[in-house]
């Protein structure tokens, strides 16, 4: 093992405890230089067999620990990562030894910077809702950090922009669950201190009150409505909708919505779009006059089969360089920029999309 640091027979660092955490002091062998200047109303000597001095606090109680654990999982003082693209390799080869895991993946993707595109804002949020709920204590403890990282700044733009409250509360509604089951079960399930782990889940139940409180502010707009659009271009906009609960909320604006929101021919092309005309034929509901009721067939079918899911942008997959990268559409028009370092002759016929799901896949091995 290669040894990094100072000359391993020198007497070591003189160490001392702040507010802060342990801080290197200097030299034990040197002279102390003036005690004034470093001492601080916190901190005494205590005075050793050996002579030596070190320095410490008083001792702190139970929860002033919990706060100091909490304070070195700040999660506004971690770094991200800003790479673009990773190797995927699943198995050593003499070129390359190791493989690459769900936390160094999350770790090196740019996810802090892909919650800023409204594009890829509902991708990143589902992708953390996976890993919520079955792949959190395969996460190292600095893809755990990284995680409550990018999802503190998600929180933060929800309140900010008010996108999408929505998905956001269910995803806290499942990482909350997760935790209350991982920690009552004991510490040894997750990666740190179970102190560490209680303070963020107080966190979570924070976000959760601030998501409830939140109170959509009403826009003043002198120019021109939603409601001033016509009846096709306002029955065009409800088509475009791939969930049935943005449809519901948007008929609840107006009364015209309302009308356009309940027509039976928009629910049932959103039955068709998202399932199989063998699966939506076992559920059929019928209203009174005989007719089929496609909006309750669309939510008895949600309950029993998944839908599809769509996303603005995605990660991209290559398979000819086995190369798991963000794609930006702008310097591929004007750059020709691929995205990675491609050596494919012809590198977007190998680009493949990668769901949320495909992406937790990819590191199961």
């Amino acid at each position: 093992m290669p040894f990094l640091g100072q000359d391993w027979r020198s007497p070591g660092w003189r160490w001392i405890k702040t507010e802060d955490g342990w801080k290197p002091y200097g030299p034990c062998g040197s002279e102390c230089e003036d005690e004034n200047s470093c001492l601080n109303s916190n901190i005494h000597s205590v005075i050793l067999d050996n002579d030596d001095k070190i320095y410490s606090t008083d001792c702190e109680s139970a929860s002033k620990k919990r706060k100091k654990d909490h304070f070195r999982n700040n999660v506004n003082s971690q770094w991200f990562c800003r790479e673009k693209w990773i190797y995927v390799h699943k198995e050593s080869t003499k070129e390359r030894h190791g493989y690459c895991t769900l936390g160094e993946a999350f770790n090196r993707l740019d996810f802090s910077s892909a919650i800023q595109d409204i594009r890829r804002f509902n991708y990143v949020v589902k992708l953390l809702q996976l890993i919520a709920k079955s792949q959190l204590t395969s996460l190292s403890g600095a893809a755990q950090k990284n995680y409550f990282n990018v999802l503190d700044k998600i929180v933060g733009k929800v309140l900010e922009d008010q996108y999408n409250p929505r998905l956001i509360k269910d995803l806290l509604q499942d990482l909350s669950s997760t935790l209350c089951i991982l920690t009552s079960e004991g510490k040894s399930l997750l990666v740190g201190n179970i102190n560490i782990w209680i303070c963020r889940l107080e966190t979570i139940l924070l976000w959760q009150e601030q998501l409830s409180n939140l109170q959509m502010t009403k826009q003043v707009s002198r120019g021109l409505t939603l409601s001033d659009l016509p009846l096709c271009l306002l029955n065009n906009i409800l088509h475009r909708f791939s969930d049935g609960r943005d449809i519901i909320t948007l008929g609840q604006v107006t009364p015209t919505l309302y009308v356009l929101s309940e027509n039976r021919q928009l629910w049932r092309k959103l039955c068709q779009y998202h399932f199989s005309e063998k699966q939506f034929c076992r559920h059929l509901i019928l209203t009174e006059k005989g007719h089929i009721d496609w909006k309750l067939v669309y939510f008895a079918l949600q309950k029993c089969y998944p839908i599809k899911e769509q996303y603005g942008d995605t990660l991209k997959f290559c398979r000819h360089c086995s190369i798991l990268f963000w794609k930006d559409y702008h310097l591929a028009l004007l750059l020709k920029d691929t995205g990675h370092p491609c050596t494919a002759n012809d590198p977007n016929s190998c680009f493949v999309s990668v769901s949320p799901q495909h992406f937790i896949d990819l590191f199961k091995f």
